[in-house]
Formats: structure tokens, C-alpha cells, sequence
């Protein structure tokens, strides 16, 4: 029997956009069971209309927080709060936090001692910081890029791709660690080293849906398709262009 990941989905809807919430909640299926799903802002604005719309459609709990001082987040602190008693019930395997503020990076760090999963989401601006306190944060224009053409992210060409030294340094490092004595290695071990060293990566920030076609696109390494052990399936491998 399959297992499945039981989740917390909580998201601050003064940092996230209702337009992402198709795409949203088709990525966290993608991770496991939205067994929580609830949203923090103070519903008596005018500003979260665009969320109020959308909430019972998905089954999303409002949960309400009144601004009590100017220049404070409350809502922030609430869902910090809720946050840790999820936590403590022992019920959830991990946590997909929505936001582009930097406030719950401490938060993403702690669930992660407890040996739980974070899945980060937000917007391009969102620090490093909380970016890096997630086992894998999604920027959330890829979102919008499914469901509003207007938004689709441009595939980057092969020089710009090469011209990212961050990116094909990355690239270069995960095949390196993985490779074998010849320099081959499979697709599926880099796309797991990628994800330990950068967990913001996503081959979609770059126009690609998936890694082997970011990965062909930089024209830095050479692809094969072989078949697997015994069976018909067949895997990508790639080498670095250099090992020749």
C-alpha cells in the first residue's frame, strides 16, 4: 500500500496572491495529502477579496487575525503559533509554509530539528534565508504560469543558460558527484544532489518543465538514454561535456 505524506498547508494571505491557488494546490499534491488547509489575514479588509472568492472551492479555512497595531504582522505570529501546535500533535509528516516573508525562516528550521519536511512557497523577492531553511522552496510565478498564459516564464536560450555561472556551476557539480569513472551518471542522483545543495532550484524558473531538458538545453553535457537492468524502462544519463 502506498504511503502518503500527510501535510500542513499554511498560508499568509497578505504575502501570496489567489491566483496561484490552482497551481498551489496541484504542486503540494505532488509532495502528499493537504490534510490542513488554512489561510491567516484579517478578512475584514478590502485587500483580501480575491481570496475570500476562492476559499470554499478548495476547502481552504480562513483564519482571522485583526491588525491590532500599524507596522506589526500579526498574522505572522499566528501562523507561527498554529504552526508549533501542529507540530506538536505528531500528525503530519510535513509542513508547505506560503509566504515571501523572511519571518518564517526560524519557523522552517525548527519543524525541520523535529525531522519533518518544509515545502516553501513565494514569489521571486523572497530572501535567501527562508529559502534556504526549506528542504525545497517553489517560486510561485511558476505557478501562475500554469493557469495564465500572460505569465508564462520564457525558455532562456543556450548562451544565457551558459552565462548563469551559478546554474552550470550547480549543473556541473551535482553530475561531478555522482558520476561515474567514465563521467556517466544517471539523471535521477542529480536531480538529488541539485536538491540538497539548492533547495529554490526548479528547472521551470529556467522555461523547462523538466531537469533533462534544462540539462540538454545548456549544450554543456552530453545525453544517452539507456535501457535499465532487465526491464524495457529506460533512464537518462549525462556526462559532462568536458570528460571527453
Amino acid at each position: 500500500m502506498e504511503i502518503t505524506n500527510k501535510l500542513a498547508v499554511l498560508i499568509d494571505a497578505d504575502n501570496a496572491q489567489a491566483l496561484i491557488i490552482e497551481g498551489l494546490l496541484a504542486e503540494i499534491a505532488n509532495f502528499g495529502l493537504a490534510s490542513v488547509k488554512r489561510i491567516y489575514g484579517d478578512w475584514t479588509t478590502p485587500s483580501l477579496k480575491g481570496w475570500k472568492e476562492v476559499l470554499l472551492e478548495h476547502s481552504i479555512q480562513p483564519m482571522q487575525q485583526f491588525a491590532y497595531t500599524t507596522g506589526k504582522n500579526a498574522t505572522d505570529s499566528a501562523m507561527i503559533i498554529d504552526a508549533m501546535d501542529l507540530l506538536y500533535t505528531g500528525n503530519f509528516d510535513g509542513f508547505c509554509i506560503v509566504s515571501s516573508d523572511s519571518d518564517f525562516t526560524k519557523l522552517a528550521s525548527r519543524i525541520r530539528e523535529s525531522g519533518l519536511l518544509v515545502y516553501g512557497f513565494g514569489e521571486q523577492k523572497t530572501p535567501s534565508s527562508f529559502v534556504s531553511a526549506c528542504d525545497k522552496f517553489i517560486y510561485t510565478e511558476v505557478l501562475r504560469a500554469k493557469t495564465d498564459e500572460n505569465e508564462a516564464i520564457s525558455k532562456k536560450s543556450s548562451s544565457e543558460l551558459k552565462q548563469d555561472t551559478k546554474l552550470v556551476s550547480l549543473l556541473r557539480n551535482a553530475v561531478e558527484a555522482s558520476s561515474d569513472e567514465d563521467g556517466w551518471t544517471q539523471l535521477g542522483p542529480v536531480g538529488s544532489n541539485i536538491a540538497k545543495q539548492s533547495p529554490g532550484f526548479d528547472p521551470r524558473n529556467y522555461g523547462y518543465g523538466k531537469l533533462g531538458a534544462l540539462v540538454s538545453a545548456t549544450k554543456l553535457f552530453d545525453t544517452e538514454e539507456r535501457q535499465v537492468g532487465s526491464s524495457n524502462l529506460k533512464a537518462l544519463f549525462v556526462r559532462d561535456k568536458r570528460k571527453k
